[in-house]
């Protein structure tokens, strides 16, 4: 008998030292049925955890789609853990918080799901009786125009600006941002990655022209609709020549540049760091300065 009872001792005693040494989460929700954007509080408690970190998804990140965090605030100390999340929700119907993870030193707690009813606090049923109640009265001009007037302005308004939009965007008010300022910005953003790669400062001339020219058809074929990306070097300088929408100087700019990327290419040439500097920048002023170029264009075509 004494047998028995030590090992029923050792047995509750092993029981307890698990229970006490063992962490625990709890939960609660505030409400459960809640009002469109009404703030609903979750509060979530770990004990036991022994100075150990808790893990779960950061701030602000907790809960589901349709859930918005306003608050999520963590409380820490030596055996508790404690996360408060206050959230609204703007849409109407039923909702679920699923099962929420938080691990401690590499076993994972679970919270309970939560099931959240969101009701439209106006009564529907209310308001037609309202309606229904109310005195039929005979409406004149001046009580329609009470009532609609900012009805009739605001589409007055909608028309008076599309109205100027087409006007503006038909005599090519807004063809130069669009043809011209959204190439240029966008060219020059990838000749300045171009220039932080170091291509020059560190010999691999090939790569740096392959990326050079590939940067300048791509922005000849936007900025001044030529075919660059799929002509040949010489066919695009012919072309460049005969449409006439590059200034001469641009066109030389290019025209040098390609020919040279050519040779490199194929190996025949193995250019000097300061050439290939000098390529850049022109190529980098030319970007620039063609917005000269469409200009001149449009004052031939309004000729």
């Amino acid at each position: 008998m004494n047998l028995i009872s030590k090992k029923i001792k050792i047995f509750f005693f092993f029981l307890i030292s698990v229970f006490a040494f063992s962490q625990t989460l709890s939960s609660n929700l505030s409400k459960s049925k809640i009002a469109l954007g009404e703030k609903v509080t979750l509060r979530i408690s770990i004990n036991n955890i022994q100075g150990k970190d808790v893990i779960s998804k950061p701030k602000n990140e907790l809960l589901p789609f349709h859930f918005e965090e306003i608050k999520d605030e963590i409380g820490e100390s030596a055996s508790l853990y404690n996360r408060t999340i206050e959230f609204q929700v703007f849409e109407e119907g039923k909702f679920t918080i699923p099962e929420l993870e938080f691990s401690v030193n590499g076993k994972i707690l679970k919270t309970i799901p939560y099931e959240v009813t969101v009701y439209n606090p106006v009564n529907a049923e209310d308001k037609i009786n309202d309606i229904m109640n109310n005195k039929q009265v005979d409406l004149g001009f001046t009580d329609y125009w009470e009532m609609y007037k900012f009805y009739l302005l605001g589409v007055i308004a909608l028309f008076s600006s599309l109205f100027l939009f087409f006007k503006f965007f038909k005599n090519g008010m807004f063809r130069r941002n669009k043809k011209t300022e959204l190439p240029v910005h966008k060219t020059l953003i990838d000749l300045k990655n171009l220039e932080k790669k170091k291509y020059a400062e560190n010999g691999n001339y090939r790569m740096f022209y392959v990326e050079l020219i590939d940067i300048t058809r791509n922005f000849l074929t936007q900025q001044y609709r030529i075919p660059a990306d799929v002509l040949l070097t010489d066919d695009l300088i012919e072309v460049m020549k005969r449409t006439n929408r590059i200034s001469q100087e641009n066109e030389k700019i290019v025209e040098e540049t390609f020919l040279r990327g050519d040779l490199v290419k194929f190996a025949k040439i193995f250019p000097t760091q300061e050439m290939m500097k000098q390529d850049f920048t022109k190529i980098y002023e030319f970007v620039k300065r063609s917005t000269a170029d469409i200009e001149a264009e449009h004052l031939r075509e309004a000729q």
